[in-house]
């Protein structure tokens, strides 16, 4: 059985996994001062409503965007679960896709697999749109291989700074409002963030099909997805397990490794 971690700048999102179907996920948020002790002692009770055990896992493997993060995740597994983590990133795990741009260190951990992920399921060129703390629109090309993208504030990102840096705007949520003219600050706030969202995803999208010169397939992941697919039809594909299930196909591919003993 394997524990699939996905650790982004607000959530950490835990899947258990056995073969290629997924037991259980849960989301959690980032706190990098948490522990490994703290991260078994979120974990157990939550694994126990399955009826899974830390005995139970015997691999792990770890995607994460948050460096301060990842010390404590690989105790968790080392500690724990008896097993050493594979992590994206490292330079001697096979992610079964070429990096095509300038510095593919930087690319980041959850952008890879949601390539190799988007890849598998749906064929031809792709552009995945990741709504996350950013949002991110990453390109796939016809053989998988990550061509590069584009990084936007995420939606949440754009709320919070328009209520920190705006003295009389107050802090709203991201919600679809019924018409694009506000009446009052709060919608005219909403309005601005939901359809200059949308305006947002279409343009880039456009921008990049026109650039790329071929026929593209558009899939949305992330928190925010669902709530932005519905109101555009530049997303043609709803895929919020993108990530855990990319992650799940990593550690098959490298499943040789994922044997190896913690390290001490």
């Amino acid at each position: 059985m394997l524990l699939a971690i996905d650790a982004g700048n607000t959530n950490i999102v835990f899947a258990v996994s056995d073969g290629k179907e997924t037991r259980a996920e849960w989301r959690a948020v980032t706190e990098t001062k948490r522990t490994a002790d703290e991260y078994a002692v979120l974990l157990q009770p939550l694994l126990q409503l399955q009826g899974v055990t830390f005995a139970d896992i015997d691999a792990a493997i770890i995607a994460s965007v948050v460096p301060a993060a990842l010390f404590d995740l690989r105790q968790l597994c080392r500690r724990y679960l008896k097993c050493e983590p594979l992590v994206i990133g490292d330079p001697d795990l096979d992610l079964g896709i070429r990096i095509n741009v300038d510095r593919p260190e930087a690319v980041g951990a959850d952008r890879l697999v949601n390539t190799v992920a988007a890849h598998e399921r749906y064929k031809g060129a792709l552009i995945v749109v990741d709504f996350g703390t950013a949002t991110t629109f990453d390109v796939v090309s016809e053989n998988g291989d990550y061509e590069g993208g584009v990084i936007a504030p995420g939606a949440n990102l754009s709320a919070e700074a328009l209520h920190t840096h705006a003295a009389m705007l107050p802090r709203v949520a991201v919600a679809r409002t019924q018409s694009v003219i506000g009446k009052d600050t709060v919608p005219a706030m909403q309005s601005g963030l939901y359809w200059g969202y949308v305006s947002l995803i279409e343009g880039i999208v456009a921008r990049i099909k026109e650039e790329y010169g071929k026929p593209m397939t558009v899939i949305g992941t992330g928190g925010l997805a669902n709530l932005f697919h519905r109101q555009t039809h530049a997303i043609e594909y709803l895929d919020p397990d993108l990530t855990i299930r990319g992650l799940v196909q990593i550690h098959a591919r490298n499943a040789e490794r994922a044997k190896a003993k913690p390290q001490t």
